[in-house]
């Protein structure tokens, strides 16, 4: 937020949708689902830490060895408690699509459609369905998928920002060496925050955004 310069009426149209459905109450049928993901590099220690002690934290030293990077994708359904997360090699078309296809699937099998709030990265619009699958199975994502973006430099609008920053405090703020090991601490996270139900409670309204935007309102 805090680069905003000029905030025009393209910008404020999709700020303002976004701000209304976060009012709304979960719909199981048409759940609104934020979705995000993250570059992880993998790093390892180049010697062995020295362990967490009474009184004293875990050490480790500053130098370590490059073990290359992974994606980690997040969805998360804000008033459900709900977040699923997935790691992946990398974050291309294909790699969206399987994940879309996937919160579809398996995990709101029963929803009519998922309103699916993105960012505007390259990857995050339909054409990477229609590319990654025949047009049967993409039709039959695509119908039960409706895409709703931030604005252009309004990702902060996005609360799948707000659970990812959680995870980096809990979770992946530090030296983890291989995909293995990444996969499986983040499971084991978001399956211990969906077992507590953790919601993300978003207080930001349309009032508040025109009592604190309303200078950079475009003409």
């Amino acid at each position: 937020m805090w680069c905003i310069q000029a905030i025009t009426e393209e910008y404020r149209t999709r700020m303002y949708r976004l701000l209304e459905l976060y009012q709304q109450a979960h719909d199981p049928n048409q759940p609104l689902v934020c979705m995000d993901e993250k570059s992880k590099q993998l790093l390892e220690d180049s010697r062995r830490p020295i362990l967490a002690k009474p009184g004293q934290l875990e050490k480790y030293d500053y130098e370590y060895k490059r073990k290359g990077t992974c994606n980690i994708f997040v969805a998360v359904a804000p008033k459900a408690g709900i977040r699923i997360v997935k790691v992946t090699d990398t974050r291309k078309k294909e790699d969206f699509a399987h994940f879309v296809e996937d919160l579809i699937e398996n995990h709101f099998p029963n929803a009519s459609c998922i309103q699916l709030v993105l960012d505007n990265l390259n990857t995050h619009f339909a054409t990477s369905i229609t590319e990654a699958f025949d047009k049967p199975r993409a039709d039959r994502i695509l119908e039960r998928v409706k895409f709703i973006h931030t604005p252009k430099h309004g990702s902060w609008l996005n609360m799948a920002e707000i659970e990812i920053n959680i995870m980096d405090r809990q979770c992946t703020g530090g030296r983890i060496a291989s995909k293995e090991i990444l996969t499986s601490e983040v499971m084991n996270w978001s399956n211990d925050r969906n077992e507590k139900q953790c919601n993300i409670d978003w207080k930001f309204t349309r009032q508040d955004a025109d009592k604190k935007l309303s200078r950079h309102y475009a003409a």
